[in-house]
């Protein structure tokens, strides 16, 4: 069992940072546990898995690039399994293909290198907030699935289908796609978008919103004839059918 940096610091949610540059590591620990979270520091994905199924975390930060299992891997390992503890994904690589990648194994959110700790610890609340945004009990209405043309949103289930073929999508994903399809034939503008999904405005030049838009696009749009996710430039996104 690795010999996890942190562990005991503070006493609220427990942060899970799988980073094999020191440095980032014991800083996040400290950002972290100043903000009272409990933070577990490890070096690498075969720690941070370890470490998880010891005991569980409520959110982990993985880098992307780490030796052996690194952060990708350990993403991937966890989704198969089932396990949708919330991740959010470093990267210090700038290219889109390289965050699509860390969303495509299934990360709910990721953050270049280097980065503000206010807009990490943002994020980091979103995330928290979202996974514990779904009270338990048996006297709650289920939600109508939502259907914009060929395209079905199932909010009781997060799954969605178009044309009868379902569609995998990661947790921010289908938050996303669940905000523009209820709002299916309006333009949602970017500061509405950042603060129902990630409830902090990023500002105009971050690129994370742009990000999750084309990846979602992909797959929801690819190959088919009739496209739904619409950009209005110098406004926002907007789901609807084109007259």
């Amino acid at each position: 069992m690795p010999n996890p940096e942190g562990s005991n610091s503070g006493n609220g949610p427990r942060i899970l940072i799988a980073d094999d540059d020191r440095a980032i590591r014991e800083s996040l620990v400290t950002v972290f546990s100043i903000d009272g979270y409990e933070p577990v520091g490890v070096s690498n994905g075969a720690d941070a898995l370890e470490a998880h199924r010891v005991r569980a975390a409520d959110l982990l930060v993985l880098d992307l690039m780490m030796p052996g299992i690194d952060g990708l891997t350990a993403c991937r390992v966890l989704r198969s399994e089932g396990d949708q503890t919330p991740i959010l994904m470093l990267t210090a690589r700038t290219e889109t293909s390289d965050r699509v990648a860390g969303l495509d194994a299934g990360a709910d959110d990721y953050l270049p290198k280097p980065f503000d700790p206010e807009e990490l610890l943002a994020r980091v609340r979103a995330l928290l907030r979202r996974s514990n945004s779904v009270p338990n009990g048996s006297e709650l209405e289920v939600a109508p699935e939502i259907r914009v043309g060929d395209l079905v949103v199932s909010p009781e289930t997060r799954r969605v289908w178009r044309a009868g073929s379902e569609i995998k999508l990661s947790k921010t994903e289908f938050d996303l796609l669940e905000y523009l399809a209820e709002n299916a034939g309006l333009v949602l503008d970017r500061s509405a978008i950042f603060d129902h999904i990630w409830g902090y405005d990023f500002g105009p030049d971050s690129k994370n919103l742009a990000v999750y838009v084309g990846y979602l696009r992909r797959k929801i749009d690819d190959g088919h004839e009739t496209k739904l996710l619409h950009t209005v430039r110098g406004v926002g996104y907007s789901l609807r059918i084109e007259q």
